[in-house]
């Protein structure tokens, strides 16, 4: 892990690793999307480890000073907690494609309120990889060019149909953002709610990445269009992700 990081060019990157790497997980859990078998990793990313890619979605670069602009103050430091932690799990994972699920950028000006250190290493995580696609989102329909990698609307990978935002229907293989799924479960005398993966064995909504952003209840009624009955949820946990059946969850 320390010698990919070390291939990221310049000093801007690796000096914002102040922490220990996590270690790679021993007993990742699998989910299967129209069979496709994908890593759930507790950061957020799925990973289709066979063939070498990474997906992410919702981002959302910037989102703390685009609140700021509004008056709303909010420490501003969410880009680079989540530049970080992508670039954790491209050290771990080592994939030869990433695909951003949209809204990567908080909104059109996110790209010249990003600090020049952070935009650097955003560049550098970027070249990285041997192939980076943005997802355009309805937050950054025309991601900045800037950072390298190339656009795109829509992409099939395989069994996979990777979007931004899910369409209501049968749509087998589709993997999307946009809702920033969360759970919530009763144990032990108290409730957890955490973001989590929600899929149905046919489809697969990704969780929100950025460091700011909220999570929609997989128990809304956002997501009857989207699946038959109540999706598994993979919560993430510190750690590791934990597989909880559609019964289990509880509204907010």
């Amino acid at each position: 892990m320390t010698e990919r990081l070390a291939s990221f060019r310049g000093p801007r990157l690796t000096d914002m690793m102040t922490q220990p790497l996590r270690t790679p997980l021993t007993d990742p859990v699998l989910m299967t999307v129209n069979g496709a078998r994908l890593i759930a990793d507790p950061s957020g990313v799925a990973v289709w480890a066979e063939e070498g890619v990474l997906l992410v979605s919702d981002l959302h670069f910037e989102k703390g000073s685009a609140y700021a602009v509004r008056g709303q103050f909010l420490p501003p430091y969410d880009t680079r907690a989540t530049l970080r932690k992508l670039a954790e799990a491209i050290a771990i994972y080592q994939p030869r494609r990433v695909v951003a699920l949209g809204d990567s950028f908080h909104d059109l000006g996110a790209d010249d309120r990003m600090a020049p250190e952070d935009a650097d290493a955003l560049s550098e995580i970027v070249a990285s990889v041997e192939d980076w696609l943005w997802i355009e989102g309805n937050h950054d329909p025309k991601p900045p060019e800037r950072f390298g990698g190339r656009a795109g609307f829509e992409l099939d990978l395989g069994p996979l149909h990777l979007r931004h935002e899910p369409q209501a229907g049968d749509h087998p293989g589709e993997v999307a953002g946009h809702l920033h799924p969360c759970a919530k479960i009763s144990g032990q005398g108290r409730r957890v709610r955490r973001r989590c993966f929600a899929t149905d064995g046919a489809r697969l909504i990704l969780p929100a990445f950025g460091a700011f952003t909220g999570g929609l209840n997989v128990c809304d009624a956002a997501y009857a269009p989207l699946f038959r009955e109540r999706p598994h949820a993979y919560m993430l946990g510190r750690d590791r992700v934990y597989a909880v059946s559609g019964s289990r969850l509880l509204g907010d």
